[in-house]
């Protein structure tokens, strides 16, 4: 994983689209100047996750996931690790875990998205802090694969989104990516 700095050099070179987001955004430039295993899960505190939102190349369906320990409808992503080369990185490698999607291509250069969330304590992990870094993906490919993390994967539209969850992160997204 590349250094602090590199790190808050992509952070503080993204423009936050709204409040909520902009929150999320100093928190994490906050959290990464005061740990430098920002991004370890030894940090339990917290740490940098990576998520990624695919869409397809018309932008009229993204994918999301029904996450089994959550269970809740979000974006592909999760932990970094101690080999992913970056934050974009690591985004990638947990979209192709999680989705069988293996040519996905950056729709923007840069961060998509930021968002902090708390993830509960488990049996054997304490309740910790999730920093979110997103990246926009494409996929001409529509062949998804469901991974053991997940209940269900789908290819959904902006309507079917809006129906499935009320996540104000995940909604974000869709307002960023899929047009009305």
């Amino acid at each position: 994983m590349y250094s602090q700095q590199q790190a808050l050099s992509q952070l503080l070179n993204h423009s936050p689209s709204d409040v909520g987001e902009q929150q999320a955004q100093q928190r994490i430039v906050e959290f990464v100047r005061a740990n430098p295993a920002y991004w370890s899960r030894a940090t339990l505190a917290g740490h940098l996750t990576g998520s990624a939102w695919i869409t397809d190349v018309r932008h009229e369906r993204a994918v999301l996931l029904h996450h089994k320990k959550l269970a809740k409808w979000l974006q592909p992503g999760g932990h970094i690790d101690a080999d992913d080369a970056d934050l974009v990185q690591a985004s990638l490698r947990e979209a192709r875990e999680e989705t069988g999607l293996v040519n996905l291509i950056l729709a923007q250069p840069g961060i998509f998205d930021l968002d902090v969330h708390r993830i509960p304590a488990r049996a054997n992990e304490p309740g910790h802090w999730h920093l979110d870094v997103r990246f926009w993906f494409i996929s001409a490919d529509e062949n998804l694969v469901l991974s053991h993390e997940s209940n269900a994967l789908r290819w959904l539209s902006r309507a079917d989104i809006m129906q499935l969850t009320e996540e104000e992160s995940v909604l974000r997204m869709v307002r960023k990516s899929l047009p009305v």
